[in-house]
């Protein structure tokens, strides 16, 4: 596994820091490795991009371990999105609009995206531009939610959609 790591380093010299995090200064990649085997542990190259590259002494076992467990950490912090789904027609009444704008807001307020969708069924479908978009625009003024348009107007597969999320 050493040879593997200290086969990644190319550059002729490193800055080195030790396990506790004290920066050791710039030495070249041979007195790097040699502290390194001096002290039975790992030369590990942190910041391959810096100049001059960063690495670290120390157990790669243990580098692995506090990688794993930051990344961990960062993925229970982070709150997943979804992308939830309103399908109207152009002949829902204004009740059943009612509904699922309430249900709409609700999701915007738990911080999901949501793609409301005009299904267009059969001669439907070659309607005008501007009156498919004013049946969509009906079910987006019942929204009680500030929300801002991610993905404007489409036409897709099914009918007119657009995509809307969350203001800031």
């Amino acid at each position: 596994m050493r040879e593997r790591i200290n086969n990644q380093i190319r550059a002729k010299e490193l800055r080195v820091i030790d396990g506790e995090g004290q920066n050791l200064g710039i030495l070249s990649i041979r007195d790097a490795l040699e502290l390194a085997q001096s002290r039975n542990l790992d030369l590990i190259e942190i910041s391959p991009n810096a100049n001059p590259p960063i690495a670290k002494i120390m157990d790669f076992g243990k580098y692995q371990y506090e990688a794993n467990k930051k990344m961990k950490k960062a993925k229970a912090g982070a709150k997943a999105t979804e992308t939830k789904s309103i399908q109207i027609k152009i002949a829902t009444g204004d009740h059943d609009l009612a509904l699922k704008a309430k249900t709409a807001s609700k999701w915007l307020k738990e911080g999901h995206r949501i793609k409301v969708e005009l299904f267009l069924a059969g001669r439907t479908k070659y309607m005008d531009e501007k009156f498919l978009r004013g049946r969509l625009d009906r079910v987006l003024h019942l929204i009680t939610e500030e929300y801002k348009i991610s993905d404007s107007y489409k036409r897709g597969p099914k009918g007119l959609g657009v995509t809307i999320e969350k203001a800031k």
